[in-house]
Parts: structure tokens; C-alpha cells; sequence
């Protein structure tokens, strides 16, 4: 079984250089009291996106002041959303954070009765990979390892994810599952509200493997966590501090899991309020400190704002609709 989702050629290279080339400094009123909604708890890829967005925009001299981060966990986004498009629809300076699986969901119909075309998607800030992630001191050196200790016995390995069956963590399991011949119905899996929440039973003992990314995962590896990564999923092996761990491909499960991060506001911000922002991150992603804090978040790039990502967010929704009906979880 091969699956890829590709988001990487939404952008080419020559689109995405055009597109920071022609960013100029935001020339409105930067909005009073800015937050970031991580609709989730502390600790995990949401969490990762809004702390990245306040550090960039101050560096980039966009904001005088940091963003202010909260949290509103709730269905891997869904709480957010729905907040956002029901309640505080039209606040010029709130942004919330969405990633891929904020996406899938959306495919999913799991955000109620709305939709992606109830917000006004912002900018993508970078790309983050699927991963899977042990503790320290776990019997296996590879992911194909575990999967064979799966396979002989479905019970011996529970694990965790963030989000319930059809989340993306969750997809991740049935994908690998599913490859490696193991009736994705037969896991044990248990739901939790993010990654940072994952991580924490992992190291309690209440799991053994964390269908997580790798952006969260190695911010806790890298604050002392005793965990260890068993591959990532993404085409190629990513560089620097993670160029030992090995792709899920490499181990015999032809898997690609990417994970945009991004943002978006409510429906009726204004057009003008709208524009802020996505200049506001045109300015920050071309600024000379940019790599460096993708890199220090375990990211990469990908840079995309405005109607291009409009355009982007329903092309990905309909491939994950599509894998959401190979699945069944979605009619066909």
C-alpha cells in the first residue's frame, strides 16, 4: 500500500521565492491585543505553530509586542473553529492555528455544520512530518519491529494519538497497519486531546508507541524527554539532528505523511484587517532569522498565503476526503 499526501507541489520553488520576493513590510495598524488560538492543550504541534508566529513577527519587526498564546482544546480544532465562525466571528486580531489534521477533519465533517469556506485561511507557515515516537527504553529499534510485535500480537501494543478514530494520528496507525498486513480494526488505540498529551502517557507507561509528528516529538526529546524515534514519514530522510531516524519508507511502509502548519481568522475579519496578516507573514518568512526558527522547531518551509491557500486548504481537503472513504469513515 503507497500513500502519498502531497503538499509540497502546491507551491513550486519558483512560486514560493516569488511570493516572499514581493512581501513588503505591512504598511496598516497592527491589531491591538494579538492572539494566537492553539486549539489544543500546551505542549504540541498547535502550540508549536502560535509560538512560532510569535517569535517571527517580532523578529521580523512586524509586531512590538508578542502575540499572546491561549489554548481551547476541543476535537483536534473543532472547539476553535466552531468558536471562531459561531461566536467571535469577525476579531482582527485573533488568529488560530490549523494543521493537516485540522484539515482532515474538515474533510470528515467533524467541525459541525461548517465548513472550510465559513473562515479566511491566513498563511502556511511550515511543514511538519508524521512520526512515530517510543519510550526511551521500548524493545524496538525500528518502527518495522513494532509492527511485528503487532502483528503477532495486537494487544501487546497500545497506542496513543492525538485525536479519536479518524484523526490524523489515527490514520497514520490504520495506514501503517494496513501496510504492513494488520487489520487496522484489530489496534489498540487510545485518543488523546493532542500530542503534548500523547507524550506525557507515553512516559507514564499507559502507552507504548505515540503516533505523533515530529516537531512536538523532538521539542520533548530535545527538552529531556526519554523518548526515541522510530521513523518519520516523510519522501527522505530530514536533515541535521534528525538524519538518523530512518522514513517510514525505508522500512518497508510506503507512507508520506506531511503536516502543514498554518493559520486562519474569522469570516467577517476585513478585507483590510485580512490583508494585514497575510502581509504581516509575507514580511516574517522573508526575514534572514526565518530558517533558523523552522529549523529550531524541527520544520521546514512552506510558504504560503492568502487566496493561493484558499486554493491550497480544498485541494487537501479532497485528498483527505478521498483517503477518509478508503477507510469508510465518509460516504462514498
Amino acid at each position: 500500500m503507497s500513500l502519498t499526501i502531497i503538499h509540497r507541489a502546491a507551491l513550486g520553488a519558483g512560486t514560493a521565492l516569488a511570493l516572499l520576493g514581493s512581501a513588503v513590510a505591512p504598511v496598516a495598524a497592527q491589531p491591538a491585543n494579538p492572539e494566537c488560538i492553539a486549539p489544543a492543550q500546551p505542549g504540541g504541534g498547535f502550540d508549536i505553530t502560535c509560538k512560532l508566529a510569535q517569535q517571527a513577527l517580532v523578529d521580523a519587526d512586524v509586531l512590538a509586542s508578542p502575540l499572546r498564546v491561549s489554548y481551547m482544546p476541543g476535537g483536534i480544532g473543532a472547539v476553535a473553529f466552531n468558536t471562531i465562525v459561531g461566536q467571535r466571528r469577525a476579531e482582527p486580531g485573533t488568529i488560530v492555528a490549523f494543521s493537516a489534521g485540522s484539515l482532515l477533519n474538515l474533510a470528515q465533517g467533524k467541525f459541525g455544520d461548517y465548513a472550510a469556506k465559513d473562515v479566511r485561511w491566513v498563511a502556511s507557515v511550515g511543514t511538519d512530518y508524521g512520526a512515530v515516537v517510543v519510550a526511551e527504553d521500548a524493545p524496538w529499534a525500528s518502527l518495522s519491529e513494532m509492527m511485528e510485535a503487532i502483528k503477532a500480537d495486537p494487544a501487546s501494543v497500545i497506542l496513543g494519538a492525538g485525536g479519536t478514530i479518524g484523526s490524523q494520528d489515527w490514520m497514520k496507525a490504520a495506514l501503517t497497519a494496513r501496510a504492513a498486513g494488520i487489520d487496522h480494526k484489530t489496534m489498540r488505540f487510545v485518543a488523546f486531546e493532542g500530542g503534548g498529551d500523547c507524550a506525557t502517557a507515553l512516559q507514564g507507561g499507559h502507552v507504548q508507541a505515540c503516533m505523533n509528528d515530529v516537531g512536538d516529538s523532538q521539542a520533548a526529546i530535545d527538552g529531556g524527554a526519554p523518548l526515541k524515534l522510530l521513523a518519520v514519514y516523510a519522501d527522505e530522510r530530514l536533515g541535521g539532528k534528525l538524519a538518523d531516524i530512518a522514513t517510514a519508507k525505508e522500512q518497508g511502509y510506503d507512507i508520506e505523511w506531511p503536516i502543514v502548519r498554518g493559520f486562519y481568522v474569522g469570516p467577517d475579519v476585513s478585507d483590510a484587517d485580512y490583508a494585514w496578516w497575510t502581509d504581516a507573514f509575507q514580511t516574517a518568512m522573508n526575514a534572514p532569522t526565518y530558517d533558523a526558527l523552522l529549523t529550531s522547531r524541527n520544520l521546514l518551509p512552506l510558504p504560503i498565503v492568502g487566496e493561493e491557500l484558499q486554493t491550497f486548504v480544498g485541494e487537501q481537503i479532497e485528498l483527505h476526503r478521498e483517503l477518509a472513504r478508503s477507510f469508510e469513515l465518509v460516504a462514498q
